[in-house]
């Protein structure tokens, strides 16, 4: 297969597809089952992509300036062309728009287009797609897992939203098996350092605490606007430290604020003070500022 093609000669059309799903392929929109990437680009053969997830409900994509931001800053890291701000905002309001469900995701991708089979550098242009599907609700708290793998603080790629993503593949299996949504890495330092999807946060004797980005954290999205909002506190953490934690929570673009009510074998209680008044704050926040910059 050559470049990327689009099935859509006439322009977009609404699907036929079960769900009626469309999504943004390169400039426009086109059905779900009409979407077409080249079979031999980059961010498929070996990773060569970064990508950003939105939460998306009736109102619109959440935060699109701060991920557009993201968006860039891993380009540049994973040495792609830095993509057009407005034609990205463009197609993930166009793929919002069409969302008919409460609570749903929205997915950019970007990659370095048609490259060799191999590591080194794609050829171009640029890859860009956008889709999107509904998701429930997350609950109010969850169960998460200590993985038994650590995170290198120090890779190429840390802290980078990279497609290369199957460590956190296997770290959330890892956790699912345990009847856990999350499962976190501890770092070659021994310091706690993030989940596979989300940053984590404890209370110690009130005071609010997360790992620092040199843990090997992703700068997530929802993680920073926690530290706008609220006073928060970044050191390293060791793992018996932030389990013997008062309060422990995610944050995370759908998780928003989620309680940790157990840790492997430790329990939190389910009505912490502290979890709670930065779980409304964050919800009036969020609906008071579509677009938090």
């Amino acid at each position: 297969m050559g470049d990327m093609t689009t099935a859509a000669d006439a322009g977009p059309t609404k699907s036929t597809s079960p769900d009626g799903r469309r999504v943004w392929v390169q400039d426009r929109l086109v059905s779900a089952e009409e979407a077409r990437v080249s079979a031999t680009d980059h961010g498929l053969v070996a990773g060569g992509g970064v990508f950003e997830s939105l939460k998306v409900t009736s109102d619109g994509a959440f935060a699109i300036s701060r991920h557009l931001a993201r968006l860039s800053r891993s380009a540049k890291a994973l040495g792609l062309p830095e993509p057009d701000h407005q034609r990205v905002r463009e197609a993930i309001e166009a793929v919002a728009a069409e969302c008919d469900y409460e609570v749903g995701i929205v997915r950019v991708t970007w990659t370095g287009g048609v490259g060799p089979l191999g590591s080194s550098a794609a050829f171009g242009p640029p890859t860009l797609v956008v889709a999107d599907a509904p998701t429930p609700a997350a609950p109010e708290n969850t169960a998460i897992v200590t993985l038994p793998w650590l995170r290198n603080e120090r890779g190429a790629m840390t802290g980078i939203k990279t497609t290369s993503y199957a460590e956190n593949i296997r770290g959330l299996g890892h956790a699912h098996e345990r009847d856990a949504s999350e499962g976190v890495f501890v770092n070659t330092a021994g310091n706690v350092s993030e989940g596979t999807g989300a940053n984590l946060f404890v209370v110690l004797d009130g005071e609010v605490v997360t790992s620092p980005l040199s843990s090997g954290a992703l700068a997530g999205i929802t993680r920073d606007l926690v530290r706008a909002w609220s006073p928060v506190v970044e050191r390293d953490l060791t793992l018996a430290e932030a389990q013997a934690a008062d309060e422990v929570f995610l944050t995370s673009s759908l998780r928003d604020v989620q309680r940790v009510t157990r840790w492997d074998d430790r329990r939190y209680a389910d009505d912490g003070p502290v979890v709670a008044g930065l779980r409304e704050l964050f919800a009036e926040r969020a609906a008071a500022d579509l677009d938090p910059v």
